[in-house]
């Protein structure tokens, strides 16, 4: 996989990068939103695409 394509993704409750994923850039546009465990937070949040 391409370093292009990786992309970081933060909790929106304590601000905390938490994951990295890969994204197709050329086809999906919009930014990443998933709900993924914040092991900070302890609970299920919702991860959004940080800017790098």
């Amino acid at each position: 996989m391409s370093q292009d394509n990786l992309v970081t993704l933060k909790c929106e409750v304590c601000r905390k990068v938490n994951y990295h994923t890969y994204r197709n850039k050329k086809k999906i546009k919009e930014k990443l939103a998933l709900k993924k465990f914040c092991s900070t937070c302890r609970k299920h949040t919702p991860h959004k695409e940080r800017k790098i």
